[in-house]
């Protein structure tokens, strides 16, 4: 399954929001949107999910415009809305008939995902009796009631304990390894890079960064070497004595050396060895996602 976005705008009033979004995404992986406030992510996965049209601009779903009803779909709103005075499963058998599932599979999917959560317990409960987080994880069973083929979810470890995140992030795993699409909006860099091969980085309405993570870590500057040593402090001022070497820094039992060119990493890794250093490791220091994300929308002026 592909879904496609071409050329897609959205304006509200004078206020344009999306300025002609390119994008592909393939089923069986999950794909990291991410932006600034106001970036225009979640109007691009309102869009997604025909909550409304596009000004201009067309989704495709395998070539095809996409049409209500070709595909399960599920979405996680960072506005969380529930019903809090009414039962866990009565809302649950709600969502999953809305999704078009008949009451019967309904209940069976919520029972079988509550029990998954570790929350069977809460089926004949008020939601307003529960825990914040356990509100969000019922909130997320109801994204996922029909099996979609479809998940979006924006911020959903928002306000998770350590241990509830795990559940919904072993969740998110399964739905990518059984063929999902899953779409990861989240400000919370380490659960994107956790999940997601390819990301796209929203700004001012247009996408400025795209691709694999791995390969937008690779395009960065390499010139920078880490070592791991608890004699950092010497090898820094070794390192600063090499004529291909511009600068070195120690911190704690890191070492972070700036070399001229890429070539030169095999001349320092030789003199290193050569004179007797204890490394424990010498590796390309790498942009994290969140430097990636702070230069992409740092240096676009839009």
């Amino acid at each position: 399954m592909l879904l496609e976005l071409q050329k897609v705008t959205k304006s509200f009033g004078e206020n344009r929001v999306l300025r002609g979004i390119d994008l592909k995404a393939h089923s069986g992986s999950a794909f990291g949107v991410l932006g600034r406030n106001g970036a225009g992510k979640t109007t691009m996965i309102r869009i997604i999910m025909e909550v409304f049209r596009a000004d201009e601009g067309r989704v495709l779903l395998d070539g095809k415009p996409l049409k209500r009803g070709m595909l399960r779909t599920g979405y996680l709103p960072e506005e969380r809305g529930m019903y809090p005075k009414k039962t866990v499963m009565e809302q649950l058998v709600y969502f999953g008939e809305l999704a078009g599932l008949k009451s019967p599979a309904a209940k069976k999917n919520a029972l079988r995902l509550l029990e998954r959560l570790g929350m069977g317990d809460t089926a004949a409960r008020k939601l307003q009796t529960l825990s914040k987080g356990n509100q969000q994880k019922i909130q997320f069973v109801a994204t996922l009631i029909a099996e979609p083929e479809l998940v979006v979810l924006d911020e959903p470890f928002s306000g998770l304990d350590p241990v509830n995140a795990m559940l919904l992030k072993d969740l998110v795993r399964e739905l990518v390894a059984k063929g999902a699409l899953v779409f990861f909006s989240s400000h919370q860099m380490n659960y994107v890079e956790e999940f997601c091969n390819e990301i796209a980085i929203l700004h001012g309405g247009n996408i400025v960064t795209r691709g694999e993570i791995s390969q937008l870590k690779r395009n960065h500057d390499r010139l920078r070497i880490v070592v791991q040593s608890s004699q950092s402090e010497r090898i820094a001022d070794f390192a600063k004595t090499l004529d291909f070497i511009s600068g070195a820094k120690a911190e704690d039992s890191a070492v972070t050396i700036q070399m001229i060119a890429q070539e030169n990493k095999g001349q320092l890794l030789s003199a290193l060895s050569a004179q007797g250093f204890d490394i424990d490791s010498f590796a390309v220091w790498e942009p994290s996602l969140q430097d990636i994300f702070v230069n992409a929308t740092k240096e676009v002026q839009v």
